[in-house]
């Protein structure tokens, strides 16, 4: 999406709106994620689904449910990942006059919509390991330990492959964490099976499956807090809003800033309309270019919507309300 800068000049002509286009940027801290990032989700889906099927099988051979409840959790990541690929293509679709932003949003809807897959998920992993307390099952701990082992490389080779977008991109961090924490989960399946090879206590593979819940939940909620966040049109996270007024109010002949808001339009992309009060006139396209370099090199704003306002008397029409 190319970056747009419009001024609207009240005084001038109070039934006119006429505009003025800056200069576009790139989208520099904010970006798309690179293309290649497609192959890495084609290579971590094959991975995991091949994993998925030898863990499950084990799984069923041994009546281990922290196998199960591992096997599981991938095979959740796996939709998951297709989920998170699915947004991030949508997100390359043009603008179109039915959806002027474009199809960004839908790598909102994917980050959203994996966490609540996740939750669902470790519901179903709770409700066996407690039935499991009461009635545990034979485990043999040398075979859950291997399968395990296995799992660890696979999944930390699968979070690497998103590990250089994660900061940039919640819808590419979920992938990222989902992967970084199955190979600690594998960790603690590993460990499960090396106690029970040596103790025989049976009532540790659904402990350690409880522990496993407790580490997926605590990632999953931030990335659910963050995704609803997102969707209802909060200032995305890093963006400080009063910092970004600040910058606003240091430009020159800027008397007065309001009626600024920020939102994102994808998970990489944060969107900001704004009115500024300049009583000495409309500064023209040279200073509209500059303010969208400012707020595309400090805050990575890379779309900007700007409306200047000369007659303070007269300006915001909608009133005193839209002084956020």
């Amino acid at each position: 999406m190319e970056p747009l800068l419009t001024a609207h000049d009240h005084a001038a002509d109070p039934g006119h709106h006429h505009h003025d286009h800056a200069g576009h940027g790139s989208h520099a801290g904010h970006s798309h994620a690179p293309a290649n990032f497609g192959r890495a989700f084609a290579i971590g889906i094959a991975l995991n689904i091949a994993f998925v099927a030898v863990e499950a099988g084990f799984g069923f051979w041994t009546q281990s449910v922290a196998l199960l409840a591992d096997a599981g959790h991938n095979l959740s990541d796996v939709l998951g990942l297709a989920i998170a690929w699915g947004g991030m293509a949508l997100a390359r679709a043009a603008p179109s006059k039915r959806f002027t932003y474009g199809l960004g949003g839908s790598t909102i809807l994917a980050a959203l919509l994996n966490a609540l897959l996740l939750l669902v998920a470790l519901g179903a992993i709770t409700l066996e390991a407690v039935q499991r307390f009461g009635e545990p099952a034979p485990v043999p701990g040398p075979t859950i330990a291997a399968v395990a082992g296995v799992g660890i490389v696979i999944n930390l080779a699968t979070a690497l492959l998103f590990a250089r977008g994660r900061d940039g991109d919640i819808n590419l961090r979920g992938a990222y964490l989902h992967m970084a924490g199955d190979a600690a989960v594998s960790a603690g399946v590993l460990l499960a099976g090396l106690v029970i090879w040596q103790t025989g206590i049976g009532w540790i593979d659904p402990a350690i499956s409880l522990v496993i819940v407790a580490l997926i939940f605590w990632q999953t909620w931030g990335l659910l807090r963050e995704a609803i966040e997102m969707s209802l049109g909060a200032v995305p996270r890093g963006l400080d809003y009063d910092r970004i007024v600040a910058a606003l109010e240091g430009l020159e002949g800027v008397q007065a800033v309001h009626d600024l808001h920020i939102w994102p339009m994808s998970t990489t992309q944060p969107v900001l309309t704004t009115h500024l009060l300049i009583p000495a006139g409309h500064p023209g396209d040279g200073f509209l270019a500059a303010a969208q370099a400012m707020l595309h090199e400090r805050f990575g704003i890379a779309h900007a919507t700007i409306q200047i306002e000369i007659d303070a008397d007269r300006a915001c029409v909608v009133g005193p309300a839209c002084r956020v």
